[in-house]
């Protein structure tokens, strides 16, 4: 939220500095984002004084002036403003001063033939206002030769971030109300305009929908004049980043901005019977004033009447029925809204404002008569008219929160003394009321005020959160226990091997697209937000791969040539009786070349099935599972290519991984080329290993040299080399330490439907070498393994 020195100091009597008010807004909580001044934009440019205006000699729109600056002699400048004459003063550029609209630094340049030495400036080349038809035209009584910023009176404009619980701040006077309390001025009263109030009025107003609308009020102002907003309102809303409309509109943004509640003006004329706040009917629709339609359903709060919606409530206004220059007559509404009930519609309809952004953070209730006399006296000063008496359907909440309270829990939860006087000043200065046991009763716009703790919170900020001493924690003596869970240090394992392997941390959403989280849900019943940061992710991912696909395309169409990412996150399921379910899980991605063309092969090589399956064994042995024991079976699921996929399994039910080459079907659902591969290990599967301690074993190395023997089987063609190796390393446990596959062969004197696997055995002596019966009795025994997967040992 942004805001001028001028317009806080309407409302806080402070000599304080711009940067004093600022430490002081950061030291109570509310964080300063920036500070600009726009008299630094303004520098080079000074009130000037046309002494003759001639035509210029080549161009019949041009004028030559001769323009008197207060310095030196006057300055000729080449001017196409329709406006520009002798005798007027308005606003010159000097040579290096840098338009604010455009950014242009103006030069002393030859304009058609005819030198000019600067420019005369309008009112949107300065970032004034939006008026654009000629230059400024300054009173006579400007000082010639005086800076414009001086002369403007350019003031500093301040950015505050406001966090979400603290809706009574969303206003410059709420932000006057916390400087005053921190001691930084005095806090002004609110000055509610003079005005009579003639006559009933005339349009019926009623609220029937209680639940989104407690209360509804509203009055109509006959003969009003709509025009242009005078400088003083216009600068305020330009320093809050508004773009001034139009009187009327102007003075209900005002006091929106000014203290944090939202009005709205209708034209009377477009009205049509009894204006009513109810519920929409499904199917009605609303063209509203950002100039989009928008449809409607029965869970939401509108303004209407009888001829249709002309509001959505609490958030935005329609086109047809809004002000315009030709408006004579117009109806004020200020209501309270049900929060949740704005939030669930603008989450609903995409649909943003500032109205909405306060209303469902929660306004003050008890600020809706005054608001309403606020927002009519200043409309009957400045426009004119005649103010009817005001109608009130519905009452807004009332009952105002009464905690109990305990001046000694400040010092326990806030870890800083504050005397009990002291507390009492700081909560009496932000409207809080006292009973003399400490029963403190609570503003009705503080909607973030739940209990005991949360005072605490406002006595500690408003005291100066830089008053809170840091305080290290206690440690105990010695070497400091590790703090980590065994699943915090598997995952920093796998980490550190995956970046060895070559692999790149990726950091995706949580949230997915619903499309997105249904082609990897696998009929799971998705855990879908009902109130999610966008419409376009709502849905909880049930797998890390979709993000990590939308990751590696964004790479891909900007020039990657080839891509291996990782992921370490949460995978979420709606668990039974709704519960959520998380599970760690590891996902990775390859895609495009694995390696660039080279001299060797003249082409660049891509990832392929066996490049996934590499990864996830690695992985996974990182992560303690026993790799030697795993089955590689099929089923990876459909968004994998049936061919070119399997999974990793302890045991036939226990999936501890799938990987492979992604379906084509995939690939065209998240648009990205192909080939893709992809790994998803599951952390919570794989079971945690026995007596796992700290440290390590200490290693010893055996005493007597290990032994090597090779065996060729044949086998039948479908048979998986890993079943055969899995046997062979199993047959004789306490002698064989590995095995592993060195040739697969299959043509020329193999049988048809066959192929021969070589395995290489490596077999360690314990106690004493081997001798011939005993390698005869270990090759026995891996011959009669390998035989049960239908292996026979060739002559």
């Amino acid at each position: 939220m942004k805001f001028s020195l001028t317009w806080l100091k309407d409302h806080l009597d402070t000599d304080a500095s711009v940067l004093e008010i600022a430490a002081a807004l950061n030291r109570i909580g509310i964080e300063v984002e920036g500070i600009e001044d726009p008299a630094e934009k303004l520098a080079g440019f000074r009130v000037a004084k046309v002494l003759t205006a001639a035509p210029h000699p080549d161009a019949d729109k041009l004028r030559v002036l001769t323009v008197d600056t207060g310095e030196g002699d006057p300055l000729q400048v080449v001017c196409g403003a329709p406006n520009a004459r002798a005798g007027m003063k308005g606003v010159l550029g000097l040579p290096g001063a840098v338009v604010p609209a455009n950014g242009m630094e103006l030069r002393k340049s030859a304009i058609r033939g005819v030198e000019s030495n600067g420019m005369m400036c309008s009112v949107r080349e300065l970032e004034l206002g939006d008026e654009h038809d000629g230059i400024i035209e300054l009173p006579e009584d400007a000082p010639v030769g005086t800076s414009f910023a001086d002369y403007h009176g350019a003031s500093p404009v301040i950015d505050v971030a406001i966090t979400p619980n603290r809706p009574d701040c969303m206003g410059v006077y709420g932000i006057a109300r916390d400087l005053a309390a921190a001691g930084l001025g005095t806090l002004k009263p609110i000055a509610l305009p003079a005005f009579e109030a003639k006559g009933a009025c005339p349009v019926e107003i009623r609220t029937d929908d209680p639940e989104g609308c407690p209360a509804f009020y509203g009055r109509v102002i006959t003969g009003v004049t709509n025009g242009a907003s005078p400088e003083w309102l216009q600068q305020r809303l330009i320093s809050a980043g508004q773009r001034p409309i139009s009187l009327l509109v102007d003075l209900t943004n005002y006091v929106m901005l000014a203290f944090g509640r939202p009005a709205h003006a209708y034209d009377l004329a477009k009205l049509n019977g009894a204006v009513v706040a109810r519920r929409a009917k499904d199917g009605e629709q609303v063209l509203a004033l950002n100039e989009k339609t928008y449809t409607l359903d029965s869970t939401m709060t509108v303004i209407a009447d009888d001829s249709g919606v002309h509001d959505i409530a609490g958030i935005m206004g329609g086109e047809h029925s809004g002000v315009s220059e030709d408006t004579k007559d117009v109806l004020l509404e200020i209501a309270y809204f049900d929060p949740a009930r704005i939030g669930a519609t603008g989450r609903a309809l995409g649909l943003t404002s500032d109205a909405r952004t306060r209303f469902e953070r929660g306004v003050d209730p008890a600020f809706l008569d005054d608001g309403l006399d606020l927002l009519t006296g200043l409309i009957v000063e400045l426009a004119g008219g005649t103010a009817s008496e005001k109608v009130h359907a519905g009452t807004p909440p009332s009952e105002p929160k009464v905690i109990a309270f305990d001046p000694a829990l400040t010092a326990r939860l806030g870890g800083v003394d504050v005397p009990e006087a002291e507390q009492r000043r700081i909560l009496e200065s932000l409207d809080f009321k006292f009973s003399a046991d400490w029963q403190v009763t609570c503003p009705l716009r503080r909607h973030d005020i739940e209990g005991a703790a949360d005072l605490v919170e406002e006595v500690v900020r408003i005291h100066g959160l830089d008053q809170v001493e840091s305080v290290a924690l206690p440690r105990a003596d010695g070497v400091a226990r590790p703090t980590a869970t065994a699943q915090q240090v598997i995952e920093r394992k796998l980490r550190r091997a995956a970046a060895a392997r070559g692999l790149n941390e990726a950091v995706t959403w949580s949230f997915l697209p619903v499309p997105d989280a249904e082609h990897f849900g696998d009929g799971s019943q998705l855990w879908v937000l009902e109130n999610p940061i966008s419409e376009d992710m709502k849905a909880m991912r049930p797998s890390l791969l979709p993000g990590l696909i939308s990751a590696a395309k964004r790479n891909l169409d900007r020039g990657a040539s080839g891509l291996r990412l990782f992921e370490i996150g949460r995978r979420y399921f709606r668990g039974e009786n709704g519960s959520s379910d998380e599970r760690p899980t590891l996902g990775v991605i390859l895609a495009g070349e694995k390696d660039p063309r080279r001299w060797m092969s003249g082409k660049a090589t891509k990832f392929d099935a066996y490049d996934a399956k590499s990864v996830a064994r690695a992985l996974l042995a990182e992560a303690g599972a026993p790799v030697n024991k795993l089955m590689t079976m099929g089923e990876a699921g459909t968004q994998f290519h049936p061919g070119q996929s399997a999974t990793l399994r302890l045991g036939p039910k226990n999936v501890l991984a799938r990987f492979g080459m992604l379906h084509p079907a995939t690939l065209k659902a998240f648009d990205i080329d192909g080939p893709v591969a992809a790994v998803e290990i599951f952390l919570d599967a794989i079971p945690e290993r026995k007596n796992a301690g700290f440290a390590r074993e200490a290693y010893a190395p055996p005493a007597l040299q290990a032994v090597t023997r090779d065996f060729a089987f044949l086998v039948p063609a479908d048979l998986p080399a890993a079943e055969l190796v899995r046997a062979v390393a199993g047959a004789d446990k306490n002698n064989i330490v590995s095995a592993r596959v060195f040739d697969v062969f299959a043509g020329q004197g193999v049988p048809d439907g066959k192929k021969s696997i070589a395995v290489e055995v490596t077999l360690q002596p314990q106690q004493a070498s081997y001798k011939d019966a005993d390698l005869k009795a270990i090759s026995d025994a891996i011959v009669a393994a390998a035989a049960k997967q239908g292996a026979e040992l060739r002559g």
